[in-house]
């Protein structure tokens, strides 16, 4: 198996783009601005739109079923053993063009409890570009009473949520894990790396002046049963501090290649930023490689190599073996959650 050059998977969404996506992939941007989200190597739907977000190989086929197919070749038998034929991820580039509305996702208690889902949707992101002034909003300021939540949502006092939110300024190459449950949105001018659980679990607090109807926001629970996944406890300077921190031990992986992300985020995903000086050597693993900067080539054990540059996203089965991305870039490479010494329990 080679590694697969993928592209753009970008379906309607509800919230306006700026051609970010396009731009960095080097490709005409629309005139429609509602495709702000490039869904890549995706084995995941849209939440009641299937099949939208799937990604589709070059042969015509859809990787969910060609993973279902040979799931050890692309995922491998560790990884088979622990998640079936399931690559337990789900990674986008996502264009704010406007500041997303506020929302919250499950978590995976509240999934399997009420949305027969083994995953929730905790998540981080990876800043690749930002406005000087870009924010994203993360948590409440304060302890925020159930039915004064309630109150917000269904008046849509939306002043009133934003003013208790956590407003974090944010540049390119920040990292920052979302856990499930907490309150956030994405401000706008900002073009990201999301990783995140495989599910498109959201409910919405906030809907009034976007593409949308409320109904969308309670995932069919109704907003009464919804709104209990969500975390309205004080998240202060500390514990926001702890999802951006840069992690421990970060380096040593492998030459060129530094872990992202604080431990926090161990049990749902993992991210590499990649610089190779001159060469950095990938571990056999079913992964996602965004080229954020330059240009190189990925060499496989099987002989294979190929170009990459800025813009491109490849997708690494299990099978291609042990590679090397070789040049003058930057690469984030995001894969399954892994276990390393320090990495925490899975």
């Amino acid at each position: 198996m080679q590694p697969v050059m993928l592209p753009a998977n970008m379906p309607r969404s509800f919230y306006r783009g700026a051609g970010r996506i396009n731009r960095f992939r080097g490709t005409a941007v629309p005139t429609d601005p509602y495709y702000p989200e490039d869904w890549i190597g995706s084995a995941t739907a849209r939440h009641g739109a299937e099949p939208d977000g799937l990604t589709t190989l070059p042969d015509g086929s859809l990787l969910a079923t060609a993973i279902a197919d040979e799931p050890e070749r692309w995922l491998g038998p560790e990884h088979v053993a622990r998640h079936g034929a399931d690559p337990a991820i789900l990674v986008k580039l996502l264009d704010a063009g406007e500041r997303l509305p506020l929302h919250v996702h499950p978590d995976r208690r509240f999934a399997r409890s009420h949305l027969a889902s083994p995953y929730g949707k905790t998540e981080a992101w990876v800043i690749v570009d930002a406005a000087p002034d870009a924010v994203v909003h993360l948590g409440f300021q304060r302890d925020v009473d159930a039915s004064e939540l309630a109150r917000w949502v269904t008046g849509q006092q939306i002043a009133d949520m934003l003013a208790a939110t956590n407003r974090i300024p944010v540049r390119p190459g920040d990292a920052i894990v979302c856990p499930a449950g907490l309150p956030h949105a994405i401000g706008r001018d900002i073009l990201l790396v999301e990783i995140q659980e495989p599910t498109d679990f959201s409910v919405l607090l906030e809907w009034d002046g976007y593409d949308i109807d409320s109904a969308a926001g309670h995932l069919g629970l109704g907003f009464d049963q919804a709104l209990r996944c969500v975390d309205r406890e004080t998240w202060d300077e500390r514990r926001i501090g702890d999802l951006r921190r840069a992690r421990r031990h970060a380096q040593g992986i492998r030459p060129g290649i530094d872990r992202l992300f604080p431990e926090v985020a161990d049990a749902f995903f993992a991210a590499e930023r990649i610089r190779p000086a001159p060469a950095a050597a990938l571990d056999p693993a079913f992964s996602i490689v965004v080229v954020v900067t330059g240009a190189g080539v990925l060499d496989t054990e099987h002989g294979d190599t190929i170009d990459v540059r800025r813009g491109q996203t490849i997708l690494i089965p299990y099978a291609a073996g042990h590679c090397t991305l070789r040049g003058d870039l930057m690469a984030i490479r995001c894969r399954p959650p892994y276990d390393l010494p320090g990495a925490g329990t899975l």
